[in-house]
């Protein structure tokens, strides 16, 4: 099969699909990989790496696209991508479908068999394509919370760590799944203090096990959540549901109540965001205010740190992308039900329950696709 790494096109996205160690995996089980001029230049790897391993380094992204069967990207396709969708073709990126009515529709109408990294699901429903971001993005996100809460930025002027004689800043973090964890353990580090909240009681334990009385932990329901964000300086949303869009747990008369100058990292805003004054930022104006709250809701938050991003990923997605390859669809499919979870679309139909639940469509059985 002939794989293609186009550059990604998402405003300010540094990240690439792939690194020379993974093209020389592919090309090692006999498969070939195009990948675009510069793809890799944002995460500081050469187009020569990638010729040293066995790509073969084309000029433009219209060749990568027509050539492969199976593009493998990071970021979901960009409007002036959608031409090169079509029958037949294998997308594999992170889709979060759920936050686009346009991007799903373009999918169908092209018949695209469209895999998403973040809703490949074990059976355990661990997600193991969305945990090298997610804690990427949950190590990030005190470090942006932080810069948002300085005083140039509209913040409260606040350290979150204190200093001698001088309370440290408070951090509520509303989710305890991946991302959560490890913002959890970021704050903790910083000496802040800290609450993290959830609805499932075992990543709670767990959290309260290793971190032991330097968090609180809490069960996730209104009150709770009302009353740990009026007094928070930084409240960082990292709720996930698989494939559908992030729940509203902050409605805009709550962030009203929130400390003027307090704020919030919306890590969920891939999925539509937690918060109902959140909306989509970039890093080039990754901030506003709203209800005198400073709001960080950018997309792609990992492409901050586009190497580290770029090397984690390559580590949990090319066991998939070479089963893929190896086996081809719909073989390799029905063989790992985890990979099967991950398909969102197929033939114009939504394969996905959590993304047609959300755009009112209605949703075809992977069975019925893959066969039995």
């Amino acid at each position: 099969m002939i794989i293609g790494i186009p550059k990604e096109i998402k405003e300010e996205e540094k990240r690439v699909a792939i690194t020379p160690s993974g093209v020389s995996a592919f090309v090692t089980h006999g498969h070939k990989v195009v990948v675009e001029k510069g793809a890799g230049s944002g995460s500081g790897i050469l187009d020569r790496s990638y010729d040293g391993a066995g790509a073969m380094v084309v000029d433009s992204a219209a060749e990568v696209w027509q050539q492969a069967g199976l593009i493998m990207k990071v970021k979901e396709p960009q409007p002036s991508e959608f031409p090169f969708l079509r029958s037949g073709l294998i997308l594999f990126t992170y889709l979060h479908l759920a936050a686009s009515e346009e991007v799903t529709r373009i999918l169908c109408s092209q018949r695209v068999t469209a895999v998403a990294y973040e809703t490949i699901q074990l059976e355990d429903g661990s997600l193991p394509l969305l945990t090298p971001m997610s804690e990427v993005a949950g190590r990030l996100a005190l470090q942006v919370g932080a810069w948002c809460l300085q005083a140039e930025n509209g913040g409260r002027g606040i350290l979150l760590g204190g200093a001698s004689g001088v309370r440290p800043g408070k951090v509520v973090i509303l989710g305890a799944g991946i991302s959560g964890s490890n913002a959890c353990q970021v704050a903790a580090g910083m000496g802040a203090y800290v609450s993290i909240l959830d609805v499932n009681p075992s990543k709670l334990r767990y959290i309260h096990d290793i971190l032991g009385g330097h968090v609180t932990t809490l069960m996730s329901n209104r009150a709770n959540i009302e009353e740990e964000v009026v007094d928070a300086d930084l409240v960082i949303g990292s709720v996930l549901i698989p494939g559908a869009k992030a729940p509203k747990l902050l409605s805009r008369n709550l962030v009203k109540l929130m400390k003027p100058g307090a704020a919030l990292v919306d890590i969920s805003i891939d999925q539509g965001g937690c918060a109902e004054t959140s909306r989509p930022t970039t890093h080039h104006r990754p901030i506003y205010i709203e209800e005198e709250v400073v709001h960080y809701c950018v997309t792609n938050m990992p492409a901050i740190v586009p190497n580290t991003s770029t090397y984690a990923l390559t580590n949990a997605t090319l066991s998939y992308g070479l089963e893929i390859t190896d086996k081809g669809f719909p073989k390799a499919f029905k063989e790992n039900p985890a990979l099967a979870r991950g398909l969102n679309s197929y033939g114009g139909k939504i394969t996905h329950a959590g993304v047609a639940t959300t755009f009112g469509m209605s949703a075809t059985p992977i069975e019925e696709v893959i066969g039995r």
